[in-house]
């Protein structure tokens, strides 16, 4: 991909020189030569071409943000409800509820 993006570049600098050094060309052709044939099109082609990679960066990243976040709260004390225990009473009254 990279060899492309800088054949590319190559050619619109050598028409941006051309455009400059022609009679009825002009150094502000050339700059807008530059700039419309070569930098503003890699740009965009350069950029869509990485998302994929900066994708899996951001779910990488948040991915351990959220393990870390995890392994600090979580405690081996804690039961997986988060509620405190309750002690059992010895002269408790039992739940009452229907016989399935």
């Amino acid at each position: 991909m990279y060899l492309v993006v800088i054949a590319w570049m190559y050619v619109v600098l050598m028409m941006s020189v051309a455009e400059a050094t022609n009679t009825t060309g002009s150094v502000l052709g050339a700059i807008v030569t530059f700039f419309l044939y070569g930098l503003l099109p890699v740009a965009l082609v350069v950029y869509l071409m990485l998302a994929p990679q900066r994708r899996k960066a951001i779910k990488a990243r948040e991915a351990a943000e959220d393990a870390a976040r995890r392994s600090t709260t979580a405690s081996p004390d804690v039961d997986a409800g988060g509620h405190a225990a309750g002690a059992a009473q010895a002269d408790g009254v039992a739940p009452v509820r229907k016989e399935p």
